[in-house]
C-alpha cells in the first residue's frame, strides 16, 4: 500500500533516521540539495529541515550550513501534564488563569514553530498550584490553526494537555526541553510568593505532534521547591544522560 502521508512528514521521518546513524557535527545536506535529492520543493526541504531543528536533532551555522546536533545533557520531553505529574507525586493541582491573547509570529516565534511571521498564534499565562501553593507560572503558545476555540475552554479548571487530546486530537510524540536558570521579576515573584531577585528555574519546551510544532511553553519554578536530578547510567550511544526536574 502506497504511503499516504504527507511528502514533508514522510522526509522528517527518513531525515530523522539518517540522522540517527551519523556522529555528532556531521553535514547534512542544503535545501537545494535535499530538494533534488529527494524530488520535493525547496520549501517543503527547509520545513523539514526546521522541524528537525526544533527537535534539536540539527543546527544550522549562517554560512556553513547544517549540522547533526545532540546536546551531551538535556531534559528529556516530560509527556505527562502538570496535573498529572503533581497527582503522582500526592500533590492536589490546580490552576489560575493569568490571561489569553491571540497574537502574530514574530521572527522568533516563528523560527520556533517553523511557520511565517504573521501567523497566527493563541497565548495562555496559567498559574499552577500545588495543594494551593504557587508552583509555577506556564506561558503556553499554541499553534491557533491547530487549536481552534481553545480559549472557549475555561482552562484554569481543565488540564491542557487533556483539552488537546480529547478536544482536538493532539498527543505529542516528539519535542524538546531545556533548563536555564534566572532572577524572578517583579511580577512573577509576587505571583510565586518570592522576593524580587530570587532565584528561579524557566523550563522552555517545544512540543511536536506528527512532525507539526503546536506547542511552545515558558515555566517559571521557585529555585528553593525543585531540584534537578540526573541518574548515573552508562552513556548512550548519541552521549546523552537522562535527567529529571523534582519537587522538593
Amino acid at each position: 500500500m502506497a504511503d499516504a502521508r504527507p511528502k514533508y512528514q514522510r522526509l522528517v521521518d527518513h531525515l530523522r533516521a539518517v540522522i540517527a546513524e551519523l556522529p555528532i557535527g556531521a553535514s547534512v545536506p542544503s535545501e537545494r540539495a535535499l530538494a533534488d535529492d529527494s524530488g520535493v520543493s525547496r520549501m517543503t526541504a527547509r520545513k523539514a529541515l526546521d522541524a528537525l531543528e526544533a527537535e534539536g536533532l540539527l543546527r544550522r551555522e549562517v554560512g556553513r550550513g547544517t549540522f547533526v546536533s545532540r546536546p551531551a545533557v538535556s531534559l528529556p520531553l516530560m509527556l505527562t501534564s502538570f496535573s498529572e505529574d503533581m497527582r503522582a507525586r500526592g500533590h492536589e493541582p490546580s490552576s489560575r488563569l493569568l490571561g489569553t491573547a491571540t497574537l502574530a509570529a514574530d521572527a522568533e516565534l516563528a523560527a520556533v514553530f517553523g511557520v511565517a511571521v504573521g501567523e497566527p498564534l493563541v497565548r495562555i499565562d496559567r498559574l499552577r498550584l500545588a495543594d494551593g501553593t504557587p508552583f509555577a507560572i506556564e506561558r503556553s503558545t499554541l499553534l491557533q490553526r491547530a487549536v481552534p476555540g481553545i480559549l472557549d475552554v475555561d482552562l484554569a479548571a481543565a488540564s491542557l494537555y487533556e483539552v488537546l487530546d480529547r478536544d482536538h486530537g493532539i498527543r505529542f510524540d516528539a519535542g524538546r526541553q531545556s533548563i536555564r536558570a534566572a532572577i524572578a521579576k517583579p511580577g512573577d515573584a509576587a505571583i510565586l510568593e518570592l522576593a524580587p531577585g530570587d532565584a528561579v528555574l524557566e523550563l522552555v519546551r517545544t512540543s511536536i505532534a506528527t512532525g507539526v510544532v503546536v506547542e511552545h511553553t515558558v515555566s517559571t519554578y521557585p529555585g528553593d521547591r525543585f531540584e534537578l536530578s540526573a541518574s548515573i547510567a552508562p552513556v548512550t550511544a548519541d552521549g546523552s544522560a537522562r535527567s529529571a526536574l523534582r519537587a522538593r
